[in-house]
């Protein structure tokens, strides 16, 4: 047994999996590898949260401009901290992404990353009971096409990831005019129902399909620890160069 193979065996006592930094074994290294690949230098990112999204791409190598969409109110500060320092880390006024503009409210979970304006399924309450909604908060509504910025330009090579918790598809839907200029989609989809309303899987990989992309990665997420079954993946999408 090599040293590398008693280390990662005496990680796994204290629960934890070692893995070698590469895209096939890293699912870091993979996107790392995928946005240089594709050249891409802008990513909108939809469903920020407090930012953790926005760190692994840092983590990751990813040197490129990020434009971060929050709307609850405590994330949006967390968010705003996280990128203070990061000049090239943009944060966006406080609203929700959708299909116009206005406002909406937004169900806010115990757990903060699983808030959605659509009501949960009880699927996913049974799946993670520190989830269930404690509030809500009203909150301003855009779509993606009126948001104006100086990173926002039709020369970027711009991927747009959403993580909005069953709400994905009235964002596509409100970014009509930019999704020609978009080469990249990373989006949840749901194997089942999680939040009443929303678009399952194959419903958008057609729509992406037929729109121009094609699936190149897959990520596992929400997945029901009591039965072990992947409720929720990360698919990303590129146009053909």
């Amino acid at each position: 047994m090599t040293i590398a193979h008693r280390i990662r065996k005496l990680a796994l006592n204290f629960g934890i999996e070692m893995n070698r930094y590469n895209p096939a074994q890293s699912q870091e290294a993979r996107m790392a590898r995928l946005l240089a690949h594709h050249g891409i230098d802008l990513v909108l990112d939809v469903g920020a949260n407090t930012g953790g999204y926005g760190r692994s791409l840092r983590e990751a190598g990813f040197q490129g401009d990020i434009l971060s969409f929050e709307p609850l109110e405590q994330a949006y500060a967390e968010l705003t901290r996280a990128a203070a320092s990061d000049t090239r880390w943009h944060i966006a006024p406080r609203m929700a992404v959708g299909a116009e503009n206005g406002e909406i409210e937004i169900n806010v979970a115990g757990n903060s990353v699983s808030s959605s304006i659509l009501p949960m399924h009880e699927t996913h309450a049974a799946a993670a009971p520190l989830s269930r909604y404690v509030g809500c908060q009203r909150v301003p509504l855009s779509q993606l096409d009126s948001v104006l910025h100086p990173v926002l330009t039709p020369d970027r090579i711009t991927l747009l990831k959403i993580d909005t918790q069953g709400y994905e598809m009235p964002v596509l839907l409100g970014a009509t005019a930019l999704l020609p200029h978009i080469r990249g989609v990373q989006i949840e989809l749901s194997l089942v129902p999680l939040y009443e309303g929303q678009i399952l899987y194959r419903e958008m990989i057609d729509w992406l399909t037929d729109n121009g992309f094609e699936l190149w990665n897959v990520i596992p997420g929400f997945l029901d620890t009591f039965t072990g079954r992947q409720l929720q993946f990360d698919g990303v999408f590129f146009r053909n160069k």
